[in-house]
């Protein structure tokens, strides 16, 4: 069994880490907004935190240059990229699909497909299969009043993975599950929330617990 603490949607708030890893993790996944548009700094600090591997991608309210200072940090820039960890394989995308907003780190959807399939070209496949995912898929944990505002090539993707960990809409925090795939938002990090996922030795074995600090 591996127990991975799911993040997001933290902007900056560091107070409740403590408490988070309280839930005595074996690996931390942050899936964006680490800071609320920076500073920069933050993910230095905030990684002195967690004394566990550590996996992120960048969230569209962080700074475009958020991916150095993790690359420079002790958590792996998953951001286009891939990673193994015992039976879990990690493949992530930060940012967002453009919003009504302009925040900093928003990508046109052929730009999410590119660095979709660059990670997961480089990706071991394994036991569990994982799209860390800022932005949720199209029609999944993604609704703005009536609207869908999720991105349409990380749904195009979702049957490659087991689960897909995503963030973005804080009124979505919940699970899903859309033809086999697990989707999970835990919620906004900055209020207390966050999700325990127990990764089982067979495939499809991982259960999911949404919590509140």
């Amino acid at each position: 069994m591996i127990d991975v603490l799911l993040l997001a949607d933290l902007h900056g708030q560091l107070g409740k880490m403590e408490a988070f890893l309280d839930l005595q993790p074996d690996i931390v996944i942050i899936a964006g907004d680490l800071t609320q548009f920076g500073p920069c700094d933050m993910v230095r600090k905030m990684s002195a935190l967690i004394d566990v591997p550590c996996f992120a991608v960048p969230g569209n309210c962080d700074p475009c240059d958020i991916c150095d200072a993790l690359e420079h940090s002790d958590c792996v820039n998953l951001h286009g990229s891939s990673f193994s960890i015992g039976k879990v394989s990690l493949a992530g995308i930060g940012g967002s699909n453009p919003t009504p907003f302009d925040t900093p780190f928003e990508l046109q959807e052929p730009e999410i497909e590119r660095l979709i399939v660059r990670a997961t070209s480089h990706m071991d496949k394994n036991v569990h299969n994982v799209l860390v995912s800022h932005a949720p898929p199209h029609g999944v944990l993604d609704l703005a009043g009536e609207e869908h505002v999720g991105s349409t090539s990380v749904k195009n993707h979702m049957k490659e993975f087991d689960l897909v960990c995503c963030a973005h809409m804080h009124e979505q925090r919940g699970v899903e599950e859309v033809d086999g795939v697990k989707v999970v938002n835990p919620g906004p990090a900055s209020e207390g929330y966050c999700a325990m996922i127990h990764f089982g030795d067979e495939p499809k074995d991982i259960g999911i617990e949404l919590l509140r600090v």
